[in-house]
């Protein structure tokens, strides 16, 4: 499964306002489709800021990858945002963070969750990808960027 089969113009943010992590993890649990119900997305909020409460899933160069599994959950979901400033979120690196990416995933797939942890940590692993979105003024350029990064890998 390819990241950018994920992505699209209704859960990629490209310039995020917000002051916490809190608030940039809440931003993109509301990306979620509607159509799951509040209490799901009430249940994907809640599982990935417990997450993030045993340990920042700030990884490092300026890049954070909340995520959770979820218990009614039938698919997997993902959320991107470009931050419009960079924030402190506890980086291993102790670094800021300038992009967050969201992962909410069926609660009985673990090992689809980690490919696709996995996934999206090569990606954002690349400096000059990472240079790439950073520079992307739109949602359509970043879903692009992914769509043309993520074809090299066939």
């Amino acid at each position: 499964m390819k990241i950018s089969d994920l992505l699209n113009e209704d859960n990629v943010i490209a310039e995020l306002k917000v002051d916490t992590k809190e608030e940039a993890i809440k931003s993109l649990v509301s990306t979620i489709p509607a159509q799951v119900g509040e209490d799901v997305i009430k249940a994907s909020l809640k599982a990935v800021l417990e997450r993030e409460s045993v340990m920042s899933t700030g990884v490092g160069k300026g890049l954070a990858i909340p995520h959770g599994r979820v218990k009614g959950v039938t698919e997997n979901y993902v959320g991107f945002a470009k931050l419009a400033s960079p924030l402190d979120y506890g980086s291993i690196d102790q670094k800021p963070v300038n992009m967050v990416f969201l992962l909410i995933g069926p609660e009985t797939q673990s090992s689809l969750h980690i490919k696709l942890l996995s996934r999206i940590s090569k990606l954002m692993n690349n400096d000059d990808f990472r240079e790439k979105v950073a520079q992307c003024k739109d949602a359509a350029a970043i879903v692009d960027a992914f769509k043309q990064e993520e074809s090299q890998y066939a």
